[in-house]
This record gives structure tokens, C-alpha cells and sequence, in this order.
């Protein structure tokens, strides 16, 4: 590979979704796209998040117009639901293309 094909290869990297690209965010939207939903717990056993971690995460995603944040109760439990919204799917399909592309494009 020569350095100019390098150079764009790598250029694609400065392209990247940053909002999704933090190794956190990456772990909850990765989570999220392969479930319709789920409750705020379940995430933070399956990410291994401390809650206010884990909180401070959603509420980027949220404002990034990524995550849907609904609060509820179960039973007489309150219980906060997420989900990607139609954005956040686009949005980490084309992270994980960018990222494939980028990663296909270098040398073995």
C-alpha cells in the first residue's frame, strides 16, 4: 500500500461517529441493536457499568438523538426502558461500515 492509499484509508477515521465510536456508548448501541428494548438493569449486568456510568452514557446517546429513554413502572417498581431509536440504528450501521471499510483497506 502506498502512503497516499494509506493516508485515505485512514482519513476515514477521522470520519467516525465519535458519539458511538467511545468504547462505552459502542458496548450500550451494540447491545441495543440487536434487542427491540431493554430495562435499564439488564444493560448495566450485560455492560458490567456502574449505574451512574452507565446513566451519564444514555443521557449522550439520548441527546444525540440515538437512544429512546422511557420511565415507567413495573408493577408498582419504576423501570427504565431503552432503545435505538430509527437515528441510532442508521447511525451504527453506517459506524460499522466506516469501520469495516477502513479495517478491509489495510495491509496483512
Amino acid at each position: 500500500m502506498t502512503a497516499p492509499e494509506m493516508s485515505d484509508s485512514l482519513s476515514a477515521l477521522t470520519d467516525i461517529d465519535r458519539l458511538i465510536h467511545e468504547p462505552a456508548r459502542l458496548q450500550i448501541v451494540a447491545l441495543l441493536y440487536v434487542l427491540e428494548s431493554a430495562d435499564f438493569v439488564f444493560v448495566t449486568q450485560q455492560t458490567g457499568m456502574t449505574w451512574g456510568n452507565l446513566s451519564a452514557h444514555i443521557t449522550k446517546l439520548e441527546d444525540g438523538g440515538y437512544l429512546k429513554v422511557e420511565k415507567g413502572y413495573k408493577g408498582k417498581r419504576p423501570q427504565t426502558m431503552l432503545s435505538l431509536t430509527a437515528k441510532g440504528r442508521k447511525a451504527f450501521n453506517a459506524y460499522r461500515q466506516s469501520m469495516q471499510q477502513m479495517l478491509d483497506d489495510l495491509p496483512e
